[in-house]
């Protein structure tokens, strides 16, 4: 854990309560950190659940907002809520399969047809009785937000078929789902902690990655790929998170106005990501990139059929099949 910015991190909590406390007796401020810029799908869902909360409680609380992993990568965002030292985060999925195993079960590599698909399953019943399983890990998830459709890029070639990803080597997020998936298509895949994903391209460590594309563009890694695959593989969800001891201290009214922020954090993120979709391939395209617009997905569904079978003995057959049949 980074002890010197948690430590600053403290002080400047202290610092603003006793500034709102001369200034506004009422406001109390919260710090919410996240792993990219201001101005990405997270940004933009973050500022808006701030300004929510705000508006929402009459300014009595105040969410200070900390982007580009200033607290620190996501793993360690959620260890700093569940012990208390993180008010509040809004963090990708990448992390949570490994703190949380029933959610490996959306790391299956084509569980999801679109991403509207995955908004109907996340906010439905599945998604609403998923949100509950933060609770006994030391955080309440406010909403369900988006990091979205994951994508793939590569320096060597296009891909288009489950062959084109043979022998290639790829970075893939710390999620033992996804590792199994990518590793039944013959791809050398192994984790990264995101911070360090461009020196790793950029050096040659790694053939290639997959993020959505608000988060390829945001990081500029056409500078460091040729090829884009819309793969459209997995559905990378995000959760406006609370530490169970911040949560404790609002009362049911002020909970009540942090969920609905929350609510509407969450969808800027999709509308923000769901955008990039459009326009940043546009960008991308601009900036050099060659694009594979659509690949054979029957062919890697079929590749993945003996994986996805393991799936379904780890996770419930029937709830994967439950997933895909939501309309």
């Amino acid at each position: 854990m980074r002890k010197g910015i948690w430590l600053a991190l403290a002080f400047a909590g202290i610092g603003a309560t006793v500034m709102s406390g001369t200034a506004e007796a009422q406001e109390r401020v919260l710090r919410l950190g996240y792993l990219f810029s201001q101005g990405s799908q997270l940004g933009a869902g973050a500022q808006r659940f701030a300004a929510e909360v705000a508006k929402r409680t009459g300014s009595a609380y105040r969410i200070e907002l900390y982007p580009n992993g200033a607290v620190g990568g996501e793993v360690e965002m959620a260890e700093a809520l569940r012990i208390g030292h993180l008010d509040m985060a809004f963090i990708t999925s990448a992390p949570f399969s490994g703190i949380i195993p029933d959610f490996g079960v959306f790391d299956i590599p084509f569980l999801f047809r679109d991403a509207r698909h995955a908004h109907a399953v996340f906010d439905g019943p599945i998604g609403q009785d998923y949100l509950r399983k933060f609770q006994p890990k030391g955080f309440v998830a406010l909403a369900f937000g988006e990091n979205g459709m994951r994508h793939i890029t590569n320096g060597k070639r296009p891909v288009a078929s489950p062959e084109d990803l043979k022998g290639l080597s790829m970075r893939v997020p710390q999620s033992d789902v996804m590792l199994a998936g990518f590793r039944a298509l013959g791809v050398k895949a192994e984790p990264l902690a995101f911070p360090a994903l461009y020196g790793a391209l950029q050096s040659g460590q790694f053939d290639g990655q997959e993020n959505p594309i608000a988060v390829i563009t945001a990081s500029h890694f056409e500078r460091v790929q040729k090829h884009l695959t819309l793969s459209g593989h997995i559905y990378s969800w995000a959760a406006i998170l609370i530490s169970k001891s911040a949560w404790e201290t609002l009362g049911a009214a002020e909970q009540k106005a942090f969920v609905e922020a929350a609510r509407a954090g969450g969808q800027v993120s999709r509308e923000v990501a769901g955008r990039a979709e459009t326009e940043g391939v546009d960008e991308l395209r601009r900036a050099g990139m060659t694009v594979v617009a659509t690949v054979d997905r029957a062919a890697f569904e079929a590749r993945l059929d003996a994986t996805t079978a393991e799936f379904g003995k780890r996770f419930g057959a029937d709830l994967i099949q439950q997933i895909k049949s939501v309309r």
